[in-house]
């Protein structure tokens, strides 16, 4: 009896096993929901650290809980290898994380989408930043809507996705 073989899953399948074995340096996202437990914000922290220790250039947005404590770690191990999207101006940024994005040196604003919500200002933003990365690394909740479909974007773009949830 013969099996057949999905051609293109298999393709898929090697492609996201070479991203994988990659061993230079990538571009890897980070995002995640601002309801982070101080605990887990260490742990974002230390692995954000530790790609850009690598060598990798680190993407993320400005929002506090995990965004913020990826920018935490990658600014202690190489400040300009981290490139933080904001959704909208900085302005519009909550005056908390205001400080500690006014520290990065490559910061990309977005005022044009002021006028947006930020749900809908957070997901253009998200698509941008799947659209520059090589590999998403995800913390969400089951119900985090816009990050759970930023997911589903970087897979449908055949980016490496890996999903953390808290619940």
């Amino acid at each position: 009896m013969s099996q057949s073989v999905d051609l293109p899953r298999v393709d898929e399948f090697l492609q996201e096993l070479a991203a994988i074995q990659q061993t230079s340096s990538k571009r890897v996202a980070l995002l995640g929901t601002r309801h982070v437990p101080i605990t887990h914000q260490h742990l974002i922290e230390l692995m954000s650290y530790a790609l850009v220790l690598a060598g990798n250039q680190l993407l993320t947005s400005g929002a506090t809980g995990a965004n913020s404590a990826a920018i935490r770690g990658a600014m202690r191990a190489d400040p300009n290898l981290l490139t933080v999207i904001l959704p909208q101006s900085l302005e519009r940024q909550p005056r908390e994380s205001r400080e500690q994005l006014e520290q990065v040196i490559h910061l990309v604003e977005n005022p044009g989408n002021d006028s947006l919500s930020l749900a809908e200002a957070s997901a253009l933003c998200n698509q941008e930043i799947v659209t520059r990365c090589q590999q998403l690394i995800c913390f969400a909740f089951h119900d985090s809507t816009t990050l759970l479909k930023t997911c589903g974007d970087a897979e449908d773009q055949r980016k490496v996705v890996t999903l953390f949830y808290f619940d």
